[in-house]
């Protein structure tokens, strides 16, 4: 970016009201970091906006000055779109406002809001939407992307309870997005990811939840993993909505490298029922560990936040499995026992309940059908072990693949998980109508910082 074309930037932006970062600037450094530490960028400027107004101004200079637009919520997707080597960062991490209303039980959240943040304010109420296993995930993102969480199963995806969206367009427009307005926009932010715009505003229908809950962690011997495995399927086959379990082979979280098969429990019904059925996974073989009881739902919220510190080098690769074979099992076990680091974990999500009974033509996310969603997250933290790593990631994820479905989850997609190809994958029998909304209303494709559904496709 030439100086010339930089002075021009920032004369556009004469009466933003937040903060404008350049290399080199107090704060700059702060402000470009994101989640994942191997995603290392620099945008030309960092445009921290406090509002939609600024929003609008940033995304005008950015798109006249022909700077590529990077937009940062929560700054926690892995693939590390949310910052740009060169180009305008769209930073709406200040952006933070939370606005609970008890009576209608809906709440209006600001693109820069955490789930703890809103979890925070909505269990004041008793109130909770489907939010990210992870605490510290952006709200924005995960709804954009679908949105998989502990209630699901309960309340559906976190796009499912989007009731509406204020969005600043490629134009610098700003519309609202609902049932009753724009509609095909509101049908395509429920799982299109940021392809459509910037948005400013999330409307959601909260539930009553909490404000206790009965939830933990079942741990066993790394050499019972397969068989627990086994368990999770037959226990997964016949739950009640209430209960939403995930299967791990992780790491104890001692530093040790001590490895271990677990079940992370989630049950949002009453406690005799909670009791009832989470009996058999109790009971289930000679666990190491058991620590399951009634707790606040914002702490089942932030169970694996420790997992997953800001800075540490992230690779993930995931995939849907309609059924859990042995095969499955057995080479998820043995790749496991081979893993270089001690903070990667081999996690199956169970999809059921609430997020299979919806259409996958309702909205933009496709991921409709019974099964489980299997997730590889290697983290680490010694940069020189990041080729063995990323080896690592991708030899498990070969040697699982004649089992894998070919659909993604778009908040799951590593930065290489790109291309035409594995979003037409990502989207399903979604994409050609993801693709004629974009063509309305980015034509240019201005927000391509994303899985991006291409307008030249």
């Amino acid at each position: 970016m030439t100086v010339a074309a930089h002075d021009e930037v920032l004369e556009a932006l004469d009466g933003f009201s937040g903060a404008l970062y350049r290399p080199g600037d107090d704060g700059f450094e702060d402000a470009r970091r994101v989640f994942n530490g191997m995603i290392d960028r620099q945008p030309a400027v960092i445009a921290q906006c406090r509002g939609t107004a600024d929003v609008v101004a940033a995304v005008n200079a950015a798109r006249d000055s022909g700077l590529e637009i990077a937009v940062r919520g929560g700054g926690h997707g892995v693939a590390g779109h949310a910052v740009c080597e060169g180009g305008m960062m769209i930073d709406l991490s200040e952006m933070r406002g939370v606005h609970v209303d008890p009576a209608s039980r809906t709440a209006r959240v600001e693109p820069g809001v955490t789930w703890a943040e809103l979890n925070r304010e909505a269990q004041l109420h008793g109130l909770a939407v489907t939010g990210g296993t992870v605490s510290t995930t952006g709200v924005a993102g995960l709804t954009l992307g679908g949105g998989f969480g502990w209630l699901m199963s309960k309340h559906g995806l976190t796009a499912d309870n989007l009731l509406s969206a204020a969005v600043v367009t490629a134009a610098g427009n700003v519309v609202t997005a609902s049932a009753r307005e724009h509609t095909d926009l509101y049908w395509a932010l429920r799982g299109g990811g940021g392809n459509f715009g910037v948005v400013t505003s999330f409307e959601f229908q909260m539930h009553a939840i909490g404000p206790t809950i009965t939830g933990g962690l079942i741990a066993h011997p790394i050499d019972a993993a397969g068989d627990l495995a086994r368990f999770y399927r037959d226990y997964t086959a016949d739950l009640s909505d209430d209960l939403g379990v995930l299967y791990g082979l992780v790491h104890a979280p001692d530093g040790s490298g001590m490895k271990l098969a677990a079940l992370v429990v989630c049950h949002v019904g009453s406690h005799e029922q909670a009791q009832r059925e989470l009996a058999p996974a109790l009971e289930f073989g000679e666990p190491a560990m058991a620590q399951v009881g009634p707790m606040p739902y914002p702490a089942m919220n932030q169970l694996l936040d420790g997992a997953y510190p800001k800075g540490s080098l992230n690779y993930w690769k995931s995939s849907f499995l309609e059924s859990l074979s042995d095969r499955v099992i057995d080479t998820a076990v043995t790749q496991f026992l081979s893993c270089p680091s001690t903070t990667t974990a081999i996690a199956l999500e169970h999809f059921s309940g609430a997020a299979t009974r919806v259409p996958v033509e309702a909205t933009a996310c496709p991921h409709r059908l019974p099964g489980y969603n299997l997730l590889i997250t290697s983290v680490w933290s010694d940069p020189s072990t990041s080729d063995a790593n990323i080896a690592w990631t991708r030899d498990t994820m070969k040697a699982l693949a004649p089992d894998l479905e070919s659909r993604s989850y778009v908040n799951y997609m590593s930065e290489d998980d790109g291309g035409d190809r594995r979003t037409r994958d990502a989207f399903g029998p979604n994409h050609e109508r993801l693709l004629s909304i974009k063509r309305t209303y980015d034509p240019d494709n201005v927000f391509h910082l994303n899985q991006n559904i291409a307008t030249e496709a």
